[in-house]
């Protein structure tokens, strides 16, 4: 089915590819028009004026300025379709790289990376050929940020099934979700959260309320001062204009922190809302949702006081304008004559009191929109992959050809297992390399993404909502002066604490106590069990301790034993990753060893 889905993305870079070359050439042309129109006006000016006609050589300055206006925004749009085209057609290859496991160019969340998280570490839901690579089509931060969400916490049934809908319907709009996800790629986006502006904007107090006199003086001001100049030019005196220019130096001055504060904290937003305005037209004009959470979102977009599209607009243009006083001769003009970053500072405060709550809620809008388009796309490019069922019978867990998503093969091998009911450990014993690590890593990244709203690499996936919790990779830290054991006792006890709480927990535990000697191991192995299934939790428990199998035994009906075995067949070793019932009976340790060139043989 991959090879099915990759052939459609190839097909549709390709065609868009052809696109993009014929969208390029008519930019290129209305390019050199507006070259054309600049010369053209420049020349019948310069031949008006030099044959003494003003008047003509006036009016040819205001038409073709005017024309070259017209040509120029019409070549923006172009130039902006081309490099939609361009960016539609990167984005279906990008489809292909992640189909064929090339996770590297792509964003890892690293910064959602948290080591106490109950399983995010232990499952490589972040960082390096992570399921946030696999999943994540986000560009902007909000969006990166919620689907992070997401998979750090499983929603609630009804959010699930929500989530389920949405991605269903935005599937088979691939067209206009492609089109949605890379709009915001036309624009640099900030490091920063969008979150934290708004957040700014909010608690930081109003210029203009500290300083009510300041609202006379930038309007007045400057229309005084632009007086003065032209009364000088007309033979008055030059004092007056020169005290005027000293006032707005001096005031610019003395409020040159406030200044630099309102433009730093706009320009860290500028690029990023340019992006946010095309989303939130592109998804007000879609044509009403089905979904109901779709349509949650559409209708969120319409306010008292308008579409959101329009209120996020009008703050683009005002930190355009801001915007200006980067070219520093530029910036002496518009500050020592009219006072240009106090006139910004207060249409700013102004926006703030009337569209402030309209940019928290396109912010919300856009991180969910976003969210559910990344999953969406995943859903589209894994067509075979099944959408979780929700169960009400606790911990139940039913898997049908279960498969890892983050291993790339192209004959993956899977496996069935089930399991139902409060107070059930699963002991999975198997060989060195068998994949019984990863049959717990595979169940625990399967129920991340049912829990967050997305499919599973399975035939069929049935689980019971309940909160993941892993203790796979505990290592020690030098700086705490903790080693691996005492770290691993740490995160059980977390476990312990957690269960102590009424939530359902699912654990997935992997070879614990492995920082100790073996009768300690075994015996805190027992312990643990026996105290789990007293608590309303179940999991799996991989381990080499055999001896764990005999509490099948002790309690019958809440430990079952299961286990991946191997084959040795002269100097090699051979794995079928298949689950099997009961505990494993071939061990290849020492076949390992001696293969590595380990005399087994040689006495000390």
């Amino acid at each position: 089915m991959n090879e099915t889905r990759e052939l459609l993305y190839q097909q549709r870079a390709d065609a868009l590819a052809a696109q993009e070359k014929s969208a390029g050439t008519r930019s290129s042309v209305v390019s050199w028009l507006r070259v054309g129109v600049f010369l053209t006006g420049a020349w019948l000016a310069y031949y008006f004026f030099n044959a003494g006609s003003y008047t003509w050589g006036t009016a040819a300055i205001g038409i073709f300025y005017l024309l070259f206006l017209v040509v120029m925004r019409w070549h923006s749009r172009l130039d902006f379709d081309y490099q939609q085209l361009v960016l539609l057609r990167q984005y279906n290859l990008q489809e292909r790289e992640r189909l064929e496991g090339r996770l590297q160019a792509f964003d890892g969340g690293s910064e959602f990376s948290n080591p106490a998280h109950p399983y995010t570490s232990d499952l490589d839901i972040f960082g390096t050929s992570s399921l946030f690579q696999l999943v994540n089509r986000a560009v902007t931060s909000i969006g990166k940020q919620r689907l992070a969400q997401w998979l750090q916490q499983a929603a609630s049934p009804a959010a699930v099934l929500q989530r389920q809908e949405a991605a269903q319907e935005l599937t088979q709009q691939l067209d206009w979700v492609q089109a949605f996800m890379v709009l915001p790629r036309h624009y640099k986006q900030a490091a920063a959260p969008a979150t934290a502006f708004t957040a700014w904007m909010r608690e930081h107090p109003d210029f203009y309320r500290q300083h009510p006199f300041m609202k006379v003086l930038v309007w007045g001001l400057p229309v005084l001062t632009l007086a003065a100049i032209a009364a000088w030019f007309y033979g008055v005196s030059g004092y007056v204009p020169s005290l005027f220019l000293l006032a707005q130096y001096l005031i610019g001055y003395k409020y040159r922190a406030e200044r630099e504060v309102y433009y730093e904290k706009s320009m860290e937003m500028y690029e990023a809302v340019r992006g946010y305005t095309r989303q939130l037209t592109h998804l007000e004009k879609h044509a009403p949702f089905q979904a109901v959470l779709l349509q949650q979102l559409q209708a969120g977009l319409l306010t008292g006081k308008g579409p959101v599209s329009a209120s996020v607009s009008k703050l683009s243009t005002i930190i355009d304008y801001f915007s200006w006083r980067l070219s520093t001769l530029m910036s002496f003009f518009l500050n020592s004559v009219l006072l240009w970053d106090f006139i910004w500072m207060h249409r700013l405060e102004q926006w703030k009191h009337k569209h402030l709550a309209q940019l928290d809620q396109a912010i919300e809008v856009l991180a969910e929109a976003e969210a559910l388009a990344s999953i969406a796309c995943y859903q589209h490019a894994h067509p075979a992959y099944v959408v979780p069922k929700l169960s009400q019978q606790p911990f139940e867990l039913r898997a049908e050809a279960l498969a890892h998503p983050l291993i790339f093969s192209v004959s993956p091998v899977s496996n069935s297992f089930e399991m139902a009911g409060r107070g059930q450990t699963i002991v999975v014993t198997g060989s060195n390399m068998s994949g019984k690590t990863t049959f717990l890593r595979t169940i625990g990244i399967n129920m991340v993404l049912a829990l967050a709203g997305a499919p599973v690499y399975a035939r069929e996936f049935i689980l019971a909502p309940a909160q993941v919790y892993t203790a796979m990779r505990t290592v020690d830290n030098l700086a705490e002066n903790t080693s691996s054991f005492y770290a691993e006792l740490k995160r059980l006890r977390v476990l312990l604490e957690l269960t102590e709480q009424g939530t359902p927990v699912f654990y997935l535990l992997d070879e614990i106590l492995k920082g100790t000697n073996s009768r300690d191991r075994h015996q805190g192995a027992m312990a643990l069990i026996r105290q789990l299934h007293k608590r309303n939790a179940s999991g799996l428990i991989s381990t080499h301790d055999l001896e764990l199998g005999a509490m099948e035994q002790e309690l019958p009906g809440s430990v079952h034993n299961y286990s991946f075995n191997s084959t040795i067949t002269g100097d090699r070793i051979d794995f079928d990753y298949k689950l099997q019932r009961g505990i494993c009976r071939s061990f290849n340790a020492s076949k390992l060893m001696q293969l590595m060139g380990i005399d087994m043989e040689a006495s000390s």
